[in-house]
């Protein structure tokens, strides 16, 4: 499960793990998303290919097509969706990236449940991989896109037994290229995600739970 997250540097920290020269039409911003408790139901900066360039667009995050008459969904698995009557066709054509500084995901504890930050140890920029209805600058409400999860393991599993799909920079640049097809892409979330030791956790204050609250504040190590 991945239902939020922190998306808080420029767009070029970001940038700037995938690779030092990208071909991207991209406008340059110096100034920080600063979006520390992302929701879903909102737009989201998405990285995706098209026309052999790199775009970054405000997408929605869920996915409902007009068939669909449940509430919009906002993760699909990778063990299912290449070959899923809903998802296969993104997963086809609509690969993409989302950035994102860590994770948060709720543990029970006691009756109550207490909220964990999960991150890289190394402290990089994360790149979850996503899929979701292009094309993605028109912004459509309904058919936005989806993060893609992975069945949790090692220590992760001890907070959710679901994570995102995290990619390695180089397996990202490729996930996003229009010249892989369904089958490739298959390969490069098994072989290019970031193993589950490279990450690191500790609990927050619970006033992530209310998605007015947007400060830093929600991502520190809550105190003893």
């Amino acid at each position: 499960m991945c239902g939020r997250f922190a998306q808080a540097q420029t767009r070029e920290a970001y940038l700037s793990q995938l690779a030092e020269e990208l071909a991207r039409d991209i406008p340059y911003d110096p100034e920080p998303i600063g979006r520390y408790n992302i929701a879903p139901g909102t737009k989201v900066l998405l990285l995706n290919e098209r026309e052999e360039q790199l775009h970054l667009d405000p997408v929605h995050w869920g996915y409902a097509p007009g068939w669909w008459d449940k509430a919009p969904l906002i993760n699909a698995r990778v063990e299912t969706a290449a070959s899923s009557r809903m998802f296969k066709p993104l997963w086809q054509h609509g690969r993409a990236i989302v950035f994102a500084d860590g994770w948060f995901e709720w543990k029970k504890d006691g009756d109550k449940k207490q909220p964990y930050f999960i991150y890289r140890q190394d402290g990089k920029p994360l790149f979850f991989a996503a899929i979701g209805s292009t094309p993605f600058e028109r912004g459509d409400e309904n058919e936005g896109f989806l993060i893609v999860t992975a069945a949790a393991d090692k220590g992760l599993i001890d907070i959710h037994d679901r994570r995102p799909l995290v990619l390695k920079p180089e397996a990202a640049l490729a996930w996003m290229s229009q010249d892989i097809g369904g089958k490739e892409a298959e390969e490069i979330a098994k072989d290019g995600a970031v193993p589950a030791g490279d990450f690191s956790w500790h609990p927050v204050t619970r006033s992530v739970g209310n998605i007015r609250n947007q400060g830093a504040e929600l991502i520190a190590p809550l105190e003893e």
